[in-house]
C-alpha cells in the first residue's frame, strides 16, 4: 500500500482498532490458481503473537483454503471509514482554483501465512464468537446453540478454519492531515454535513485527529 509519511498509521493500537471496527475484510492470496480474494467476517485475538492473531473460516467448497494450507503468504485488507472530498470543500478554491478531488480513507493491510484446521472443537469455538461478536447489541442476540444440533454439525463439517499470525501490518489514515487549517476544517464541516453515514463517521475520525 503506497502510505505518503503524512497518512501513516504505526500505533498498534490504532491498527488494532480499525481492524476490529472493520466487520467484512478482504483475504488476498496468489498461488497455484493465480490470484483469489474472498470476503470473510474475522476476530482478531490482539495478545497473540507480535501483532495479534486473526481467525476466520472459509467454506470447504473454496478453493482458496487449500493455498493457506500449502503456505501461501496471506493479504487481508481492512476497509474502514471513506469519504469523497469535493474541491467546493475548500476555502482555499475561491482564492486561487488549484483544488481537485481525492478520497479520504482508512484502511489496514496485514500480512501473513496461516494455519488451517478443521477439528470440530475448534471450529465450534470460532462461529460461536462470531456469531457473538455480531450479534451484540440485537435486542434478541441469536445464538449457535439455538440451532438443531445435527444441523450445526453439518454446517461444521462444511467449513474450514484458520490462523494467521500477522507477521505485518501497514495503515493508512488519509484524513486531509496534509491540508492547511482552514481546508482542513472545510473538508471536516463538508464531511460532517453529508446525508451519508459513513462520511459523517470519516468527519469524526478528523475531529479527533486536529479537535475540529
Amino acid at each position: 500500500m503506497y502510505i505518503p509519511k503524512a497518512f501513516a498509521a504505526t500505533e498498534l493500537g490504532q491498527l488494532h482498532g480499525l481492524i476490529e471496527h472493520s466487520r467484512l475484510a478482504v483475504l488476498v492470496t496468489q498461488g497455484a490458481q493465480g490470484l483469489q480474494a474472498s470476503h470473510l467476517p474475522l476476530l482478531l485475538a490482539p495478545d497473540e503473537g507480535e501483532f495479534g492473531t486473526l481467525y476466520g473460516h472459509f467454506a470447504r467448497a473454496n478453493p482458496q483454503w487449500r493455498e493457506l494450507q500449502a503456505g501461501a503468504e496471506v493479504l487481508v485488507v481492512f476497509q474502514g471509514a471513506e469519504a469523497y472530498v469535493s474541491p467546493s470543500f475548500y476555502p482555499s478554491k475561491a482564492e486561487h482554483g488549484k483544488v481537485v478531488p481525492t478520497w479520504n480513507y482508512q484502511a489496514v493491510h496485514a500480512y501473513g501465512r496461516a494455519e488451517v484446521f478443521d477439528a470440530r472443537e475448534r471450529l465450534l469455538a470460532l462461529v460461536s464468537a462470531l456469531s457473538d461478536r455480531h450479534e451484540q447489541g440485537r435486542e434478541r442476540p441469536w445464538a449457535v446453540s439455538e440451532a438443531p444440533a445435527e444441523y450445526i454439525e453439518a454446517m461444521l463439517r462444511a467449513i474450514v478454519g484458520f490462523a494467521l499470525p500477522i507477521a505485518r501490518l501497514e495503515g493508512k489514515a488519509k484524513l486531509s492531515q496534509n491540508k492547511d487549517a482552514a481546508d482542513f476544517a472545510g473538508v471536516h464541516a463538508g464531511l460532517a454535513a453529508s446525508p451519508l453515514q459513513v462520511e459523517r463517521q470519516l468527519a469524526q475520525e478528523m475531529a479527533l485527529l486536529r479537535g475540529a
